[in-house]
Parts: C-alpha cells; structure tokens; sequence
C-alpha cells in the first residue's frame, strides 16, 4: 500500500481532529491502524489529543503511586509504634533446640556464625514470628520495599531494644 498525496493530507486532517488510529484506517480505507500509526509518527505528527480512557488512566497510575507511598508510610509507621510500645516485649535468644511453637523462629545471624540464635519473642496465634518480624516476612504483594528503608529500620530498632 503506497501513500498517496491524498491520503497523507486526509490522514493529517483526521489526526488534527483526534480521530483514533483505527478510525482513520476506516475512513481513508484500504490500510491498516498500524500504518496510520506509523505514518503519522514518520510526519511528525503532534502527539494524540488525550481521551477519556488516557487521562483515566494517568489518574489511575498517580493514584497508585499515592497508595504504594501511604503503605510505605503505613509499613514505617508500624514499626515505630510496636518500638514505642511500652510493654514491648525484649529479644528472647533461643536456640533451635530451645524453641516452641510459641516462639519466634526469626533467625539472627548466619547459622554458620557461632553467635546464631533465633529472635524467641512470644508468636502471633497462627504464625511463627512475633509482632515485628511478621512485618518483615509478610508484605503486602507487589509492594516490596526499598532496600535502603530496610537499612534504616534495624537500627532503630536496636537503638530501642538497647535502651530498654
């Protein structure tokens, strides 16, 4: 299919008035929504007046970035209030042998290092970790963290385990 002169200017008018890529290839007949596509972007083209479902959806992804922040927020915040909590329950060493199903199976350590041991804490009911370690192991999904978030928070939270 070659362009001729009449359709290259019936093509610019229909792009002009925000016609679809598939609108025009009906209309000038005969090509296909990937050739308008493609000669459109050859022209030079002015990039497509937004429709309804593009502005909807650029909505949509700034109202998940908005989200994916208030739960990292969320996460943060989490973290700080179970280290503020007065009655906050202090590490419990145990080793493999020592534990039950009421502990903490949260490893700390390298299992090869001779001081290896497991957090100990009381475990949530159908859970094998305590408070603090279940928001470590279980995130929300597709919503992992940043690696640097991860490094700010065990020290915190050693700073309160010391001084308590």
């Amino acid at each position: 299919m070659s362009w001729t002169e009449e359709k290259v200017l019936k093509l610019k008018e229909l792009w002009g008035k925000g016609n679809t890529a598939s609108q025009i290839a009906e209309i000038i007949g005969g090509i296909s929504r990937n050739a308008v596509i493609g000669k459109a972007h050859r022209l030079n083209l002015s990039a497509k007046i937004k429709t309804r479902s593009a502005t909807s959806s650029k909505n949509f992804d700034n109202n998940v970035e908005g989200k994916n922040n208030l739960s990292k927020k969320g996460r943060k915040s989490k973290f700080k209030s179970l280290i503020i909590e007065k009655d906050f329950e202090p590490e419990n060493p145990k080793q493999l042998e020592e534990l039950d199903e009421n502990s903490c199976k949260w490893p700390i350590g390298h299992p090869d290092e001779k001081n290896f041991y497991f957090c100990g804490r009381s475990s949530l009911k159908d859970f094998s970790y305590c408070k603090l370690h279940l928001l470590y192991a279980y995130q929300p999904k597709g919503k992992k963290e940043d690696v640097a978030d991860k490094d700010e928070i065990p020290e915190f939270i050693e700073k309160k385990i010391q001084s308590a």
